[in-house]
């Protein structure tokens, strides 16, 4: 379904231009009204992606008679190791066309496919919610997990099923605790050991502090503690009536006290408190662990069918850490003292996007 933004002029022909500075706040008027955006949508990650990560972005938006009618904010990656990819939007889990109607819809993904061919780009990949694009190659690996919740906590805590409700109770006896004023630096020291005991390089603290200061109120640090201590922490993203709990992660004895149930737990109980309506658990990999951890929530896989135009590389790719080809360096990850990978991390993980 388009998001019907302003159909007076529909029949008139858009143009395709450049988001340019003094742009942002129209960008992200249309965004705000566009049914079908995400947080992944607002302009400020065209600053993020470029001065943080040193990445160049093509941010471009459909317009008729002056008035914004489709977004598609473009990333282009360069990387020795992962190749050369146009991507709408990298250490994003949605993107793509947003539009207001079939002609800005067209023109933008016509855009799009022209900067790729013109960037001689090994592939263009669309982060679509749903499938938009039928004649393309569509990567299925992914899958989102978005639920409604309610104002009422107790219906809320009931509808989680009863074996994960009884981990969260469990992380209740255990004396946890929960606050939502937690700084970066609290985040990063258990986000970063929880990624690399998993084998994942992470970003460099810079990117979580621009994160901050670029959303304000709408990025949140819940951080939980066990006996004054962080075990648990996770930065949530608020977009509408939606909320994204999207870096968590804990320190390895927090799982002996539930920690991430806990702590999803809590975040859903602030978002409600902040007039959320659905949680959306963010993106997981097919029968993954973090998968089987959110359907035991009770929460239902729905597919992500990323979208590939493919202009150099012949096949879809699979920079993932299901590919064999990098199980020797996940290994070897999980294995580097903490110092040492949070060094080497962010140069790695500004390409794993």
């Amino acid at each position: 379904m388009l998001d019907r933004a302003d159909d007076s002029h529909s029949a008139d022909p858009c143009t395709v231009k450049r988001l340019g500075r003094g742009d942002e706040r129209r960008w992200d008027t249309f965004v705000e009204s566009a049914s079908r955006a995400t947080f992944f949508h607002r302009a400020a990650w065209r600053g993020i992606l470029e001065q943080v990560l040193g990445h160049r972005c093509h941010y471009l938006y459909a317009e008729r008679h002056g008035v914004i009618t489709g977004v598609l904010p473009l990333t282009e990656m360069r990387s020795r190791l992962f190749g050369h990819a146009l991507i709408s939007t990298p250490f994003c889990v949605y993107g793509g066309v947003v539009a207001g109607d079939p002609d800005s819809e067209a023109q933008l993904t016509q855009a799009a496919t022209a900067l790729a061919d013109e960037l001689r780009v090994d592939y263009l990949e669309l982060r679509d919610r749903e499938l938009r694009h039928p004649a393309w190659p569509v990567k299925d690996l992914y899958v989102s997990f978005r639920k409604a919740i309610c104002p009422d906590h107790d219906k809320n805590l009931k509808a989680i099923p009863r074996k994960q409700r009884a981990m969260v109770r469990k992380g209740v006896g255990a004396g946890l605790q929960a606050r939502h004023d937690g700084s970066v630096t609290e985040f990063y020291r258990v986000y970063a050991e929880s990624v690399r005991n998993l084998g994942t390089p992470v970003l460099s603290r810079n990117y979580y502090v621009s994160l901050q200061q670029a959303f304000g109120e709408d990025c949140e640090v819940t951080v939980v503690t066990h006996q004054g201590q962080p075990v648990a922490a996770v930065m949530s993203f608020y977009f509408r009536d939606e909320v994204h709990p999207y870096y968590g992660g804990s320190v390895a004895r927090g799982r002996d006290l539930a920690a991430n149930d806990f702590m999803y737990w809590a975040v859903m109980q602030r978002a409600v408190e902040r007039g959320a309506r659905l949680f959306d658990y963010g993106r997981s990999k097919q029968d993954s662990g973090s998968y089987h951890f959110k359907k035991h929530w009770g929460f239902e896989p729905q597919p992500l069918p990323y979208a590939y135009y493919l202009v150099r590389a012949r096949t879809v790719p699979n920079i993932s850490p299901t590919n064999s080809k990098y199980s020797l360096f996940i290994e070897a990850w999980k294995r580097l003292p903490l110092p040492v990978s949070c060094a080497l991390g962010p140069w790695l993980a500004r390409d794993l996007g």
